[in-house]
């Protein structure tokens, strides 16, 4: 099986990273300046499940051509659009495109532009960041990788992806049959987070021990709701593991799109909290919290393009 990863990022580089250091025939299309990087130091990660430092193939943009069975999508929602001009040319009738972005109108993009044969659904439950050095550093245990046929049940592609995958180290990944709810259920317990550290700027422990745990678990249920409306409720023991997680103290859960923030880099604002809030308004939700975590979001993008960010 041959895949090809976009980018070789915190996301890209660990499970594209984990799978070549299994065998895997994996390839990294990126940037100049990242393939300079990788060509001098190699792919180097640092996890408790066993660091890696590997000599990974690379391309770039120009240099892509058909014949892929699968290609990794591991960009940030906002930069959808170019990533799609990326890889189209390397997309013929064999290709499936396994996208793990944020949110959920992703999908329907990518199956407008290559067909809804060409798109699996895809996600992981992963903390890991790039450092300045270009180091990919797992930050906790989360190394899920999930994915499936947007119609369900299984398939002969998502079954050997699977098998590939087998003895990676540091990554649980699974094809599953219903990846559609799963979507759904990453979208409940992401956009919970998400409202709540970015609202708070804070990471869930802290807004539970400055008394938060109230407001986190409204936001939940809204959630919960407006994902029932869509046709996925959410299973007893999902809701269950989730209550206790946004009534943690110890909890140190926070989000990329905090970390972005605090970085001053851009966010994924419009692709989760904007989509949450207009999927509230579809199902009747009290929309409130999730309007105003959008508006904070924009606000801050506004406040970015006019270069008034202010970082210790």
């Amino acid at each position: 099986m041959r895949v090809l990863v976009l980018g070789a990022g915190a996301l890209g580089g660990y499970y594209g990273g984990r799978l070549a250091e299994a065998g895997g025939d994996v390839t990294f299309l990126v940037r100049p300046a990242r393939a300079a990087i990788l060509a001098r130091d190699g792919l180097v990660i640092e996890s408790q499940f066993g660091n890696a430092k590997l000599t990974p193939k690379t391309i770039l943009a120009d240099e892509v051509q058909p014949g892929w069975d699968v290609i990794l999508l591991t960009c940030k929602a906002y930069d959808l659009e170019d990533a799609i001009a990326t890889i189209r040319p390397g997309v013929d009738a064999r290709t499936a495109i396994l996208p793990v972005l944020n949110g959920l109108s992703h999908i329907e993009t990518l199956q407008k532009e290559f067909g809804a044969e060409h798109v699996l659904g895809g996600l992981c439950k992963i903390q890991a960041t790039l450092t300045p050095t270009g180091t990919v550093k797992q930050l906790n245990d989360w190394r899920w990788l999930s994915f499936g046929e947007m119609a369900g049940g299984t398939s002969p592609r998502v079954e050997a992806l699977e098998a590939a995958y087998a003895s990676a180290v540091g990554v649980e990944a699974k094809a599953v049959p219903n990846i559609a709810q799963r979507l759904w259920e990453k979208l409940v317990h992401l956009g919970t987070s998400a409202v709540g550290t970015v609202l708070m700027r804070a990471n869930v422990g802290e807004i539970v021990r400055a008394g938060g745990s109230p407001m986190l678990q409204a936001i939940l249920e809204r959630n919960a709701a407006i994902a029932a409306h869509h046709g996925h409720p959410m299973p007893d023991a999902f809701m269950a593991e989730y209550r206790a997680l946004f009534n943690d103290p110890a909890s140190a859960y926070a989000t990329s799109m905090l970390r972005d923030i605090e970085a001053g880099n851009r966010i994924e604002g419009e692709h989760i909290l904007g989509f949450l809030h207009e999927a509230a308004q579809r199902a009747g939700v009290d929309t409130a919290i999730h309007e105003t975590a959008a508006l904070h979001a924009r606000s801050y993008d506004q406040r970015r393009a006019a270069g008034r960010l202010i970082h210790a």
